[in-house]
């Protein structure tokens, strides 16, 4: 057995036997931290002979998803037996809950992104400027920038406005290969109207590693749209531009399962990774660790308001924030 699949073993081991939240906190850090095992095995890669890199660096991806995946499923588990004890004494049987569509549309499309192997990776909502913008090569006249687009605090952060941010974190903190997802709210200052608001969700993807490709990128996107609207599904790629990637693309999808199921209807940015975005994550790290010249990636965002829209046939997006049962007890 490779030390790595014994350090699987015994993470796994640990991690299912953890008693409650602050001991599952104390593994992750053991094996996931800055000083952790996975991450001395990570500099250990930089001294392993060339012919063995890849198997390793494999190897390596495969045991961070496995123990990555196990603890945030053990926390799933604290959380749900801590909510079970907190309605234990309140009669539920008046009324029939359930959750709200964008939960729902959440969780499933986590659900199918964890089945390609990718981890959940989280940011926080306020950001600094450099985070939100200058690391994703995005120039300082534009538009988003200015203050009649995103939300600035008097200390010169904002309201992200995007979870792409996330990926620039996570990229920080981890050195390729490295396959994220990041789900959560971002905020702009639009007008708000039956398909615009202050606030929206998103889950926006990251996968670097050697010799990814538009390939990979379309046939990521496309399993993930087809399983979310039916397998019969077209998808089709239509060339844009992005800052922070290049080749860019939007992404129109077209299902007889969707109401007016003959027409086309945008649902993604996506596009590789544009090498400036690598330098700016190895200037902020302090090395070369996302050379441009050796790793490529792609990176996706997806609208969670706008995909419940589609899927669910709502016609507008202020109806997910009122809170009013009629609409939401049609999801129980």
């Amino acid at each position: 057995m490779h030390p790595l699949e014994q350090l699987r073993d015994d993470a796994l081991a640990q991690i299912a036997s953890a008693a409650d939240e602050r001991v599952l906190e104390s593994v992750r850090v053991r094996f996931l931290g800055r000083s952790g095992s996975v991450s001395e095995w990570s500099d250990k890669m930089k001294s392993l002979p060339k012919e063995e890199k890849p198997t390793v660096g494999k190897l390596l991806n495969e045991v961070r998803i496995a123990i990555t995946a196990a603890i945030e499923e053990r926390i799933e588990g604290f959380r749900a037996e801590k909510e079970s004890a907190a309605v234990a004494n309140i009669d539920l049987s008046h009324e029939r809950g359930a959750l709200h569509p964008l939960t729902q549309m959440l969780d499933r499309s986590i659900a199918i992104f964890r089945r390609m192997g990718f981890a959940l990776a989280e940011g926080p909502d306020i950001e600094t400027e450099w985070h939100c913008f200058d690391a994703l090569n995005t120039p300082t006249d534009h538009p988003a920038r200015n203050e009649q687009d995103t939300f600035y605090l008097p200390d010169g952060r904002l309201l992200r406005t995007h979870t792409s941010t996330v990926q620039i974190r996570a990229m920080e903190s981890a050195p390729p290969p490295i396959r994220v997802i990041a789900p959560g709210a971002a905020y702009r200052r639009d007008e708000i109207d039956a398909t615009h608001t202050t606030q929206f969700h998103q889950i926006e993807g990251l996968y670097v590693d050697e010799n990814v490709s538009v390939a990979d990128l379309k046939g990521t996107l496309e399993f993930f749209l087809r399983e979310l609207f039916g397998a019969e599904t077209a998808v089709r790629f239509r060339p844009h531009y992005f800052p922070f990637t290049e080749p860019s693309f939007e992404i129109d999808v077209k299902s007889s399962a969707l109401k007016g199921g003959e027409q086309w209807v945008e649902v993604c940015g996506c596009g590789m990774v544009h090498p400036a975005v690598f330098e700016a994550v190895n200037q902020s790290r302090g090395d070369n660790a996302y050379d441009p010249e050796k790793w490529t990636g792609f990176a996706f965002g997806l609208g969670m308001d706008r995909l419940a829209m589609i899927l669910f046939d709502i016609p507008d997006i202020r109806l997910f924030a009122q809170n009013d049962l009629r609409f939401l007890s049609q999801f129980a």
